[in-house]
């Protein structure tokens, strides 16, 4: 099949989509499929009428994640007819080409819903959930709404606004995220009103919007979801600080453990947990949940990623291969669930 794996932007979490997209390309390709990767941002110049006949490496100029979040002003400055538009050179007219665009988008305008919205506009078929449950969740304050409707158990929090009096303090220590961020860029945890103030003002830097909520003591667990059926948990371990970017990109820097050691009981309900979430946000297809477990063993759903990292260190490929589901067959599972959505 011809495919376009979508990739690069310009939110925060670009170098991230960079790398998830070369691992999907190159799994892709050894599969057989005429898949070609993208920046979805900078697009492709000139004649790209036999393009997916071409057998370049697409994927030969991408590095690794970079400790720290990359400089978007610079990435635009590449593209300085960028306010133009959103999609670069022939982005569309590719998508439109492929018989389906794999999603290895993360973050603003990619994850958020609005490319998701176009495309299905478009008639154009892709990876991961529909607008619609993108959009709810990856605003954080829509999120911890949904949640609370549902009985998902969830950290005590609000939702602050910038300029705005807050009308609810949680008390110390805390933690302030930017609504709508990703892979934990503009989260904070504040443990004074010095902290605090520094945490508010660092999650304003990406959204005017964010969430403050208790901060959860204990241990960190993901659940990746596919077609609504719970994968083994995989517990997340710092090996210093909590799972920031740096940590969450970084090899070695996090012991990941999967399945991860806890008992039936504890397996079993938080595994239904991450299904409830699935169905409360309206997802389809598959999405990874992230939690914490305090130490009286009381678990806490913290958010919903639609479209998880696929890079060498993410969390969803070490779950699937835990119930023997190689990274080459859960992008071709993936990409045939965008098929017959």
């Amino acid at each position: 099949m011809k495919v376009v794996v979508l990739a690069g932007g310009t939110s925060t979490e670009r170098d991230v989509s960079l790398v998830s997209g070369s691992m999907i390309y190159k799994a892709l390709r050894s599969k057989g499929h005429q898949a070609i990767l993208l920046d979805v941002y900078l697009g492709l110049e000139g004649d790209v009428s036999n393009i997916f006949e071409d057998n370049r490496d697409w994927a030969k100029e991408i590095g690794s994640v970079a400790a720290e979040n990359p400089d978007i002003e610079k990435i635009k400055a590449l593209r300085p007819a960028g306010h133009k538009g959103f999609f670069g050179p022939n982005v569309l007219n590719l998508c439109q080409q492929a018989d389906v665009v794999f999603m290895a988008l993360h973050g603003s305008n990619g994850e958020d819903g609005k490319i998701q919205a176009c495309f299905e506009l478009l008639e154009i078929p892709f990876t991961g959930t529909d607008y619609v449950s993108a959009a709810m969740a990856m605003d954080k304050c829509i999120t911890k709404d949904i949640f609370i409707a549902n009985q998902i158990p969830t950290p005590m929090g609000t939702r602050i606004k910038m300029g705005e009096k807050e009308a609810i303090r949680i008390p110390f220590p805390c933690i302030v995220k930017a609504s709508c961020g990703g892979s934990s860029v503009g989260v904070t945890i504040a443990r004074n009103e010095e902290e605090y103030e520094a945490a508010k003002k660092e999650a304003f830097r990406y959204d005017r919007e964010a969430v403050v909520e208790e901060y959860i003591e204990g241990r960190e667990f993901s659940i990746g979801v596919i077609d609504g059926k719970a994968l083994p948990i995989v517990e997340i371990a710092p090996k210093a600080g909590f799972y920031d970017y740096k940590n969450k990109y970084q090899a070695g820097s996090t012991v990941e453990t999967c399945p991860a050691v806890l008992d039936e009981e504890k397996t079993k309900r938080m595994q239904k947990i991450a299904e409830d979430v699935f169905k409360a946000l309206r997802l389809k297809n598959y999405a990874r949940m992230d939690f914490m477990m305090n130490k009286e063993g009381k678990m806490y759903c913290l958010e919903a990623n639609t479209l998880p990292g696929m890079t060498p260190t993410s969390l969803l490929p070490q779950e699937a291969n835990a119930v023997g589901i190689s990274f080459e067959e859960l992008c071709e599972h993936m990409m045939q669930q965008a098929l017959r959505s």
